[in-house]
């Protein structure tokens, strides 16, 4: 091994598998067909139980791959946290996360790499995420966190044009492309296991940013996204249920106080909406969830060791949260016309009484 591959930075790619098998070979050949130039990557698949014989197909495939296979669905939290202990035990430098949905472009890692390099203070970079097979269309060009706890994507289903996106600095990662620093991950933690899907990734990079971080976006670097929203919505009770999870773990006690009355009215205003499309037995059980001692219990350690590490205040974390929710493919007259003026006002004066 030559001066210079010993210092090549060591990344490994994780992908959690759940019945992928008609994705993995759009995914798989992109990442051995565009091998990366100024670092060293090691693939790592993590099959969580699927039962589209995706297991056999990659051993057939891509024998070198190294497969955790599981014998239940550990969910994406669960599931990538065991390809990140993998790779710090193993002494990675860094860690992709890449869907098993997505298609990587030509040099998207190096330029991932270089990007977190770069600065110290980086500990996530994602590339842009374009939509596939409407390449021309953007995912995400970073992703927004509104202040009561919802994540959406930033560009979503806009024009691909780069001169739009002024701030590298972005609220969080998608975890559908996310390059992580393990020696952040080290001091701030792994995903909260107990989210299983959804939010994860949001809670990750605001943890982040109350451990002093930053959360970046890399334009230059692509990668393509086989992106559909009815398979995210059917999972309605995660995401609520982490949504609130979340707030609850990683706000200051008198913010939490603060955004109450917000919180509340949005919650009387998600039960109608639940209510008349369908979704309210999933609302139900997102509210029996929290009524179980056992889950406080849960949430009020975790919160514990946030708020006892945590290096930034409220303040600074959340100037740049969002009021509103844009981008959405639910997006509808009430959402544009009445809840986001509205909660985008509370927002904008309660944001200001934050001096903590």
């Amino acid at each position: 091994m030559t001066s210079h591959e010993e210092k090549m930075k060591k990344v490994a790619i994780i992908i959690v598998c759940y019945n992928g098998l008609k994705y993995l070979p759009k995914l798989l050949g992109s990442i051995f067909t565009f091998q990366p130039e100024t670092v060293q990557q090691e693939i790592i698949v993590i099959d969580n139980a699927s039962m589209d014989n995706s297991v056999p197909w990659l051993k057939q495939n891509y024998p070198a791959l190294k497969i955790f296979g599981q014998s239940k669905n550990l969910g994406f939290a669960q599931g990538n946290n065991l390809g990140l202990k993998y790779a710090i035990t193993n002494d990675f430098d860094y860690a992709m996360l890449l869907n098993q949905d997505t298609i990587i472009e030509d040099g998207y890692l190096d330029k991932l790499v270089a990007k977190a390099e770069s600065n110290p203070a980086m500990a996530a970079v994602q590339p842009k995420i374009l939509l596939y097979p409407l390449t021309d269309l953007i995912n995400s060009v970073g992703n927004v966190i509104h202040y009561l706890g919802f994540g959406y994507t930033f560009g979503h289903k806009s024009a691909n044009r780069e001169s739009r996106i002024k701030n590298h600095e972005i609220n969080y990662c998608s975890g559908a492309a996310c390059l992580l620093k393990l020696a952040v991950l080290k001091k701030v933690g792994l995903f909260d296991e107990k989210l299983f899907m959804y939010h994860e990734d949001l809670d990750l990079g605001w943890r982040f940013l109350l451990a002093g971080y930053q959360n970046v976006i890399e334009l230059s670097a692509v990668v393509y996204h086989q992106y559909e929203f009815s398979r995210s919505i059917k999972k309605y009770y995660f995401l609520e249920r982490n949504r609130l999870i979340v707030i609850f773990q990683n706000y200051k006690l008198l913010t939490l106080l603060l955004i109450l009355p917000a919180l509340i009215l949005m919650e009387i205003g998600l039960f109608i909406f639940s209510f008349f499309n369908g979704w309210w037995p999933k609302k139900l059980k997102v509210y029996l969830y929290f009524l179980n001692p056992q889950n406080w219990l849960k949430i009020i350690k975790t919160r514990s060791q946030i708020q006892q590490s945590r290096k930034k205040g409220d303040r600074a974390v959340v100037a740049k949260f969002s009021g509103l929710i844009l981008h959405q493919e639910i997006s509808n007259q009430l959402m544009e016309k009445i809840a986001n003026p509205l909660f985008n006002a509370y927002w904008q004066v309660v944001k200001k009484l934050i001096v903590w």
